[in-house]
């Protein structure tokens, strides 16, 4: 029988390779769908396409580039000699680290109740079935038609008899309320795709539904938070008209309305406008570049079950 195995290996070894000599779009249809749709399509149909959109994309952030670091009256396309005139006119002379250091803490302190908020109101959305459940969620998603500036008028009335006028807690609180439907939807979807099996077995291992939550439920949330805090931070460090209405005092002010007091009536500087506007967006750009991968998740988890 060892022989006979012997020789077997030995046929085995001497049979010339079987080549696959199936056609190119035989291939092609052994691939899954979206790798195929690719194959099919030319190159240059996929890259000159992305290749325009970069380029109309890129040009305004290099234009403004151009005059932040260029010197004043310089007609140049060429950053070169750069100058850091414009950047510190604006960080000194027009308080824009006071404008910033405003922002930070009106987009950490938005971050962190949004999302704290948003836990509450996605889990119960997720795991508890009550009357109005239906009819809340459609109110929430009804909400995100309203318009802002729709909201101006009944909070500044609700900030004035607080006393809150001036203060970067009233913008806190608008940003909060004017975030938390989508943010809500966001965080529910998100839990939906925890499985409740999890929840159930630390019960019985003795936990309680709020320390179940905290050690298993909420260590599988991290891209679906970094998504919601994410886009808390960025709104909040870009919305302009908040701030506008509730700050009056300069020392109050953000970002988006520090940069509107560079446009004067008659003239606008073009530089510290353009360094303004770098100084603005530094923070977004470092954001969304160490979160981009969880923020693709996070919204994508969080938006396909509900």
């Amino acid at each position: 029988m060892t022989a006979a195995l012997a020789e077997k290996n030995g046929t085995d070894a001497a049979r010339p390779p079987v080549r696959d000599h199936r056609t190119p779009s035989a291939h092609r249809r052994d691939k899954p769908g979206r790798e195929r749709a690719f194959d099919d399509v030319p190159r240059w149909q996929i890259y000159v396409p992305l290749g325009i959109y970069l380029v109309f994309t890129l040009i305004p952030f290099y234009w403004m580039f151009l005059f932040a670091v260029r010197p004043a009256g310089s007609t140049s396309l060429v950053p070169w000699p750069m100058t850091g005139e414009h950047f510190s006119k604006v960080w000194n002379e027009r308080s824009f680290a006071v404008f910033f250091q405003n922002s930070m803490i009106v987009g950490v302190c938005t971050l962190v109740c949004t999302t704290l908020v948003a836990l509450a109101g996605g889990y119960a959305l997720a795991r508890f079935n009550f009357r109005i459940k239906n009819g809340f969620m459609l109110a929430l998603l009804c909400s995100q038609f309203i318009p802002g500036a729709l909201m101006l008028v009944p909070l500044f009335e609700i900030f004035k008899n607080l006393q809150m006028i001036n203060s970067l807690g009233s913008v806190v609180i608008a940003e909060t309320v004017f975030q938390l439907p989508l943010s809500i939807i966001l965080i529910s979807g998100f839990i939906k795709n925890v499985p409740v099996t999890l929840e159930e077995a630390a019960w019985v291992d003795g936990c309680s539904r709020f320390r179940a939550f905290c050690a298993v439920v909420l260590p599988l949330l991290r891209p679906g938070l970094i998504a919601v805090g994410s886009f808390a931070f960025v709104h909040s460090w870009n919305h302009f008209l908040f701030a506008l209405m509730f700050l009056s005092e300069q020392d109050k002010q953000t970002i988006p309305v520090g940069l509107n007091t560079l446009i004067g009536a008659d003239s606008v500087d073009l530089g510290a406008l353009a360094a303004g506007g770098v100084i603005a967006a530094v923070p977004v750009v470092i954001v969304f570049a160490f979160i981009q991968k969880w923020l693709i998740t996070g919204f994508s988890a969080g938006a396909v079950k509900g």
